[in-house]
């Protein structure tokens, strides 16, 4: 069997689970990130877009940062979206934000021990994407170039 048919198969497994269960049921079944209705899917589509990984990535190199900080380490991001990114990584038990009762408040983002786990596992993915982007970059460009109609 090719990897193809491999992945196809597979696919065709996936289609047929379907995690109907709460978190527990689900747990019991094991979660499945290939099936169309497991909820760690879900999850990992957050954890995919365009910004959660680099907030994880910058708060695990530089420690609690606020708002203002964050926006700057994590640059392009804008406001709205760095606020959806964080709320949804504190609401997945992955970032601690810290409401300091002063004038004006201050508000610090630290990683909670879920967050700093996966911060160690995709910051040498980040690392790998740094050294390679440029062969990346090139690998694009010979592509383009032969699929240009022209």
């Amino acid at each position: 069997m090719t990897t193809e048919e491999a992945t196809r198969a597979r696919a065709g497994q996936c289609e047929e689970q379907q995690v109907t269960d709460g978190p527990e049921g689900a747990a019991e079944q094991g979660f499945d990130l290939f099936a169309r209705l497991c909820p760690s899917r879900e999850v990992f589509a957050e954890l995919a877009d365009k910004w959660s990984l680099l907030i994880l990535m910058s708060l695990a190199a530089c420690g609690p940062q606020r708002f203002s900080e964050l926006q700057r380490g994590v640059g392009g991001v804008s406001r709205k979206m760095l606020t959806q990114s964080l709320r949804n990584l504190e609401r997945s038990g992955l970032v601690l934000r810290t409401v300091f009762p002063e004038t004006p408040p201050r508000v610090v983002y630290d990683l909670l021990p879920l967050g700093r786990e996966l911060a160690e596992l995709v910051t040498p993915v980040g690392q790998w994407t740094e050294h390679r982007a440029g062969q990346m970059m090139a690998a694009r460009e010979e592509f383009d170039a032969a699929h240009t109609e022209g």
